[in-house]
């Protein structure tokens, strides 16, 4: 009888420990790391293209221990807009401001600024590409206004947009950490067109700043940002946007690196991207924190991969895809997408879900359990069922507007796809084609037969055609794409 009461007691006590203990595995928020690669086709991770002549081990690896989606898009074709997308929930072409300086409106909500407001620490550590207020020309020690910090990080290390644009310097914080007071050349490759290769533009830049030490030195700050988060406040979630400015030229794989693809530079740097999700994947499992912490892996957008480099290397970028970077055609903005979560995600699973970089915000919101205000993620659609559910569900509702390099607005219903223009609307010539008499005067395609666009059932189909149209203008019209 004694036994038996002291059991009791014991048990109780147990029991109350458990309750009472300030943070549990299971208590805890959920951490958020978000790994966006910069101009990372379609076709050159394995796990999406078994004929890649580039080796992905780490994405490989993540894609085999969570979710991969194969019908994931970028909002737009090109590096800015899809950024303004992807932590704004809209699409791009609702921006107001398409000038210099700040993209987002400082009352936007963003993806950082709503998980700030629920106690997460925000890291943004990269490339950031939408506006600061007086970056063409920053002072040393003068805050940049209008970047990370205004939009809901509480810390940034980065550059103010791509490696190949001046003025080229680093950003800590909203300070400029040394003026880009001198001047650099233009640089190019002679074995690749001129915007592959070694390519970047002159202008102005910093002293000591070297354009192949900026990748590592990015990755090497994400780990350190990681580290430090169990050293700070372990009880408290986080959220890493590492945006890396690679493979976007200039290709400039490190030593370590170089020749271990099949794809020359650009495939060697692919390698390079793909070393940096290795060594974050494994430092959240070194931390103990794998569990509980969502690990999303994409690109902004299609590759800069022409049809001569396909036959020069053997190897195909967007996978098969028409297009590339810029265009409207798939190539430019269906891109690998895959999300990891031990906790809630089962391994080894493939979606065929139509999913957008804009639904990423009202995901996290639901994930959360918090509601968006009507004035907030207006092209958001919540795929978090998709995520945690152990069988594929339906297709999203709704359409997807995707918008290429030069403007065009193409819209995505279930299998239907419509350009209303002839051409690629982006990077691949030609841009535009004038419509010939009795011919089609823009582009729809069937993808669930034909992915690579090659077959224009516009003429024959006007009522799809319609259809498509009307919803186009309809989500312009109405301000949202959600219910």
């Amino acid at each position: 009888m004694k036994q038996s009461a002291l059991l009791t007691i014991y048990c109780c006590i147990c029991a109350w420990t458990q309750l009472s203990s300030p943070v549990t595995a299971a208590a805890r928020p959920v951490n958020i790391v978000l790994v966006m690669a910069d101009d990372l086709g379609y076709g050159d991770l394995n796990c999406y293209n078994r004929d890649s002549k580039i080796p992905t081990p780490h994405i490989d690896r993540l894609a085999q221990q969570g979710l991969r989606f194969i019908d994931a898009h970028s909002p737009a074709a090109v590096c800015v807009p899809t950024r303004y997308g992807l932590l704004t929930g809209r699409f791009p072409f609702r921006m107001k401001h398409r000038g210099r300086g700040p993209l987002i409106a400082l009352e936007r909500m963003t993806i950082a600024s709503l998980l700030a407001e629920h106690n997460y620490r925000t890291a943004c550590i990269g490339k950031w590409h939408l506006g600061f207020e007086n970056e063409k020309q920053p002072v040393d020690r003068q805050p940049l206004r209008g970047g990370p910090l205004d939009h809901g990080f509480s810390f940034f290390f980065g550059i103010p947009s791509s490696l190949d644009i001046p003025p080229y310097y680093y950003i800590n914080g909203d300070l400029c950490l040394a003026p880009p007071l001198l001047r650099t050349a233009a640089s190019s490759s002679p074995d690749w067109s001129p915007i592959q290769g070694a390519f970047w533009r002159a202008g102005g830049i910093a002293p000591g700043f070297q354009h192949n030490e900026v990748t590592p030195r990015l990755a090497a700050k994400a780990i350190r940002y990681l580290r430090s988060q169990e050293d700070e406040l372990p009880s408290q979630p986080f959220f890493l946007y590492l945006a890396l400015p690679s493979p976007h030229t200039p290709w400039l794989p490190s030593h370590q690196f170089r020749g271990k693809s099949r794809a020359g530079s650009y495939g060697d740097f692919v390698f390079q991207v793909d070393d940096i999700v290795g060594r974050v994947t494994d430092t959240i499992q070194q931390l103990g924190l794998e569990q509980n912490t969502i690990v999303i892996f994409t690109s902004d957008n299609g590759p800069v991969w022409y049809t001569s480099d396909v036959e020069r290397f053997g190897h195909n970028a967007t996978g098969g895809l028409r297009g590339m970077k810029g265009d409207a055609w798939e190539g430019g903005h269906r891109v690998p997408f895959i999300a990891k979560w031990p906790d809630r995600i089962k391994a080894g699973r493939k979606s065929n879900r139509l999913i957008c970089h804009t639904d990423l915000l009202a995901t996290i919101a639901a994930l959360l359990e918090k509601p968006l205000p009507d004035n907030a993620a207006e092209d958001s659609v919540s795929f978090l069922s998709e995520l945690t559910s152990e069988k594929p569900g339906k297709n999203a509702p709704g359409t997807l507007i995707h918008q290429s390099s030069a403007g065009v607005l193409s819209v995505r219903d279930g299998p239907w796809k419509l350009i209303p223009q002839l051409g690629s609307g982006g990077f691949t010539k030609p841009r535009r084609i004038k419509p010939q008499p009795e011919g089609p005067e823009g582009q729809l395609y069937y993808l669930k037969d034909d992915l690579a666009e090659t077959t224009n059932v516009y003429k024959r189909h006007p009522e799809i055609v319609r259809r498509l149209s009307r919803a186009m203008e309809t989500l312009r019209q109405h301000g949202r794409r959600q219910p």
